[in-house]
């Protein structure tokens, strides 16, 4: 049995795997869109009404979808406003010159919550702003990459935990570890490839803290793979050894027929699975 489990766990190295979009609900479509367009300099790839399903879809970001992460915005008829809780963290957009982004974000009315400036102790310059939700983005100055949406931070309960299963059920590399004792706080990078080619995962882990309010704003990651079938026998297997559980079995979506299968980690954190084939048959 331990061989059999052995052999189901190195299916994730051999994955071909990427990070496809995170998912989050607005109140105001159109106007998340202006913001993202206007101030951020992201672009409208795609967008979709369902109005038997009461909803809409918006997918944007820095380049197309079938090699750029993106986010996808879902309006509900009739709600303007949600929750986003204290365990979201915030984006990451890499931009050469934070400051004139700034400048420019403030110009067109978004709140910027913290001046550029550089970072204590460290060498890079950041600031943060505020989308028209609330929804917080950290803008770090960087040289050229091909990922400028570039960080998703979540606040999780225990880190060392949360690694183990970012490695396990999803394949990720621990980039890097930061312990930052002043302040309280130890910092883990998370992702498929160096952090300057790709987005990566930031977990946070504020000394102490084991439990956050989730909300009802932010939704889920929703990540490629080559079998979901073999994926989720993983994500069983790891969920019995390290928490979390699955809350869709494989399988494709009634209607859309694109296979997929969900989680959540042991801090409730969704990430849904995707088939590679099927989520470039949606593109098309």
């Amino acid at each position: 049995m331990a061989g059999e489990n052995q052999n189901v766990l190195e299916w994730v190295q051999k994955d071909k795997r990427r990070m496809l979009h995170a998912v989050y609900r607005v109140g105001n479509l159109q106007k998340t869109i202006e913001f993202y367009t206007e101030c951020l300099g992201m672009k409208l790839l795609r967008q979709r009404d369902i109005p038997e399903e009461k909803y809409s879809n918006a997918f944007l970001g820095f380049g197309p979808e079938d090699k750029h992460f993106v986010v996808e915005l879902t309006y509900n008829y009739g709600v303007d406003s949600y929750d986003i809780g204290t365990g979201f963290g915030h984006f990451g957009i890499a931009t050469d010159d934070v400051y004139k982004l700034v400048d420019k974000i403030r110009a067109k009315g978004g709140n910027v919550t913290r001046e550029p400036g550089p970072v204590k102790g460290g060498s890079s310059h950041i600031a943060f702003v505020k989308d028209p939700d609330g929804y917080t983005f950290e803008l770090i100055q960087s040289g050229p990459t091909p990922e400028p949406l570039c960080q998703v931070m979540l606040r999780v309960g225990d880190v060392e935990r949360s690694i183990k299963f970012y490695e396990k059920a999803l394949g990720m590399k621990l980039l890097r570890k930061i312990d930052r004792p002043e302040h309280k706080y130890t910092l883990a990078m998370m992702g498929y490839a160096d952090e300057l080619e790709t987005t990566v995962v930031e977990l946070t882990y504020n000394y102490g803290v084991t439990e956050y309010s989730k909300g009802n704003a932010y939704a889920q990651i929703a990540i490629s793979t080559d079998d979901v079938y073999k994926s989720g026998e993983v994500v069983n297997l790891v969920t019995q050894e390290l928490g979390g559980k699955i809350t869709r079995q494989p399988g494709p979506i009634p209607g859309l027929n694109t296979k997929i299968t969900s989680f959540v980690d042991p801090d409730g954190w969704k990430t849904v699975l995707v088939d590679n084939e099927d989520f470039l048959k949606e593109l098309q």
